[in-house]
């Protein structure tokens, strides 16, 4: 997710409710006359996606291995070449964030909470003048039924066939299934550095 500490790549809403007391027995109040609103046809189909949202590639949104391929995919090309920034949005839920942690110079570390809007702001700059490919080099995944957790190890690279990348971290990605299709909920990601090395468990299998 990231070119550099801050690139790339739930709140609980409590409702209290209590009794209320039964109003006291009034009149009943004249009734109000209202403009006749014609009502929609009944067979009127529910908007699942909303407008805003690009529609998303099949196979972009059909299985987790998709969903994830295609967000490393997107972000990535030479200096200069434009993002596919539709096909991006089109892998988020409305609500999605990207996310990055990284150290302070003061010692301590900062959180960096970006809507989808936001990263590309952000690094379509950086884009135009850098070549960024970023590929999952391993991955665990937690489920439980429409929820998924990802933890996938990227690398980072300028350019596709460098020998090493010259950044790794984890990926943490969330996503859930509307029924229909996987979306992206959140992705936090923390790039490694001299201080926080990747252990074994999150490096490819050799």
């Amino acid at each position: 997710m990231k070119a550099g500490y801050w690139m790339g790549c739930i709140a609980t809403m409590t409702i209290v409710g209590g009794a209320q007391a039964q109003p006291a027995q009034v009149p009943p109040a004249p009734p109000v006359v209202m403009p006749t609103t014609p009502a929609a046809p009944p067979s009127t189909p529910p908007v699942a996606t909303p407008a805003a949202t690009p529609a998303a590639r099949p196979a972009d949104v059909a299985t987790v291995d998709g969903i994830v391929a295609a967000l490393y995919d997107v972000i990535s090309g030479t200096a200069g070449q434009p993002r596919d920034w539709d096909r991006m949005r089109s892998l988020f839920a409305p609500e999605g964030r990207l996310m990055a942690v990284g150290a302070r110079p003061e010692g301590v570390y900062a959180l960096r909470a970006m809507t989808v809007e936001d990263y590309i702001a952000r690094n379509s700059k950086a884009f135009a003048t850098m070549g960024f490919f970023e590929r999952e080099a391993a991955r665990s995944t937690e489920t439980f039924g429409q929820i998924v957790h990802v933890f996938s190890t990227y690398e980072s690279r300028h350019a596709r066939g460098d020998a090493e990348p010259f950044q790794r971290g984890i990926n943490s990605i969330q996503l859930y299934n509307d029924g229909k299709r996987w979306w992206i909920v959140n992705v936090l990601w923390r790039a490694e550095d001299a201080s926080l090395r990747l252990p074994e468990r999150y490096l490819p299998k050799r």
